[in-house]
């Protein structure tokens, strides 16, 4: 029996440096690691120094030369741009060069492609790739029918060659109409945790810093966890137990990445709305990473994309057990800044016992002293709040607790 074997995909990665103060190496290796996360391998990088992008053909004439020369010595079978390229670039491109030509979006849609599994994850990336491809309708045809496959060609991108504008605006509607269900049914959770006052942690921080592995060791949640960007798609929530005896969930998100496409912001609303509604934001952050403070602002710029800007948060610079000799780190938008480390452990009391503070904030200490006869009370108080002590005297039960605001006029 004869073997087959998938081709793997060899690009050469584009990028344009249009000042100095962003560095495009940087942007690129996190391409080739994208890349690498899709299934291809990088052959190769090349890199125009231009005040501006082509706004025909991304690079100018000349390098375009020089890219057509790369290709050939380095036999690769595509390129990949660190931007997101419009129609008309794609597909100007795809003509000089004579091959495959993607971008960064096209390349992170196709790794959340092959990664949703939830029904809601699916839809999700199908929607954002529809309307990626509604966008770069001609370019994105010629591109896949002329390969027939490989990165890009992902989820629906295969079944859709054939079909045009109108059939692609009637599936955008219908996969808007589901979207909205699962909204409306996230909403009736949110009121149901509400009416309980059930606290809610969002983990968030830029793709492979932690958030999954963290929530694994606190909650034993069992999520995915590997190397790779974009591990976790779908959100995950596990209830906590604080050694206060307070539960917090700890919702785990999808992890952050310089340039995220709108059309994917846009398409997971719904799920990054966990965010939105949280009571406290959990930024981890990977201490390790030579371009940490770079992640950090992109965490950052993306939550006030989405809105979330009052919430408190507290900052967990992770993998510290990979920087033993690490002097100060700060975080001047946080709450609370505390080193750990999921692999060791180290930090997560400390992060339990921050998680507490944070949460007494929005809550009444109160010492009261209950009648027997209402000793449901403080059965209300072991539930949602935080007992902190009962003496059973002659009179009554006298007790000492935090309890929230919304059950205070009960007690």
């Amino acid at each position: 029996m004869h073997e087959i074997k998938e081709i793997e995909e060899r690009l050469i990665l584009v990028g344009v440096q249009e000042d100095d103060s962003y560095d495009v190496e940087e942007s690129l290796d996190e391409l080739e690691e994208l890349a690498e996360t899709a299934g291809a391998e990088a052959v190769g990088r090349l890199v125009q120094k231009r005040e501006k992008i082509h706004p025909v053909t991304y690079i100018g004439k000349g390098k375009i030369e020089e890219l057509k020369d790369l290709v050939w010595e380095t036999d690769a079978t595509g390129v990949a741009c660190d931007d997101e390229l419009s129609p008309v670039q794609l597909k100007n491109l795809e003509q000089e060069l004579d091959c495959k030509v993607i971008d960064r979006t096209l390349l992170i849609l196709d790794i959340f492609a092959a990664r949703a599994r939830s029904s809601e994850g699916k839809i999700q990336v199908e929607l954002a790739q529809l309307k990626y491809r509604a966008a770069h309708l001609v370019g994105v045809n010629q591109s896949l029918s002329r390969l027939g496959g490989g990165i890009g060609t992902r989820g629906p991108g295969e079944k859709k060659l054939e079909i045009d504008r109108r059939r692609i605006r009637e599936r955008i509607s219908q996969l808007k109409r589901e979207l909205s269900e699962i909204r409306q049914h996230r909403e009736l959770i949110r009121e149901k945790r509400k009416k309980k006052n059930v606290k809610i942690a969002a983990l968030v921080g830029y793709s492979s810093a932690g958030k999954s592995s963290i929530l694994n060791l606190l909650t034993e949640a069992d999520v995915l966890v590997d190397a790779k960007l974009f591990s976790t798609l779908d959100t995950t929530t596990r209830a906590l137990k604080l050694p206060s005896g307070q539960t917090v969930y700890l919702t785990d998100t999808v992890g952050f990445i310089r340039k995220l496409p709108h059309h994917l912001i846009e398409a997971f609303k719904s799920t990054l709305e966990e965010v939105t509604y949280a009571d406290i934001i959990v930024h981890v952050v990977d201490a390790s990473h030579p371009q940490m403070e770079v992640k950090m602002q992109t965490v950052y710029d993306t939550l006030r994309q989405l809105g979330v800007e009052d919430q408190p948060v507290i900052t967990l610079f992770n993998k510290m057990d990979k920087l033993p000799d690490a002097g100060r780190m700060r975080d001047f938008r946080a709450d609370e800044t505390i080193r750990t480390s999921a692999k060791t452990g180290q930090g997560m009391e400390e992060f339990q016992y921050a998680l507490e503070e944070l949460l007494r904030k929005d809550q009444i200490y109160i010492e009261r002293l209950y009648p027997y006869e209402k000793g449901g009370l403080i059965q209300l108080i072991r539930q949602e709040g935080e007992l902190l002590s009962e003496e059973y005297k002659a009179e009554g039960i006298a007790v000492k607790a935090y309890v929230p605001r919304s059950i205070y006029g009960k007690l």
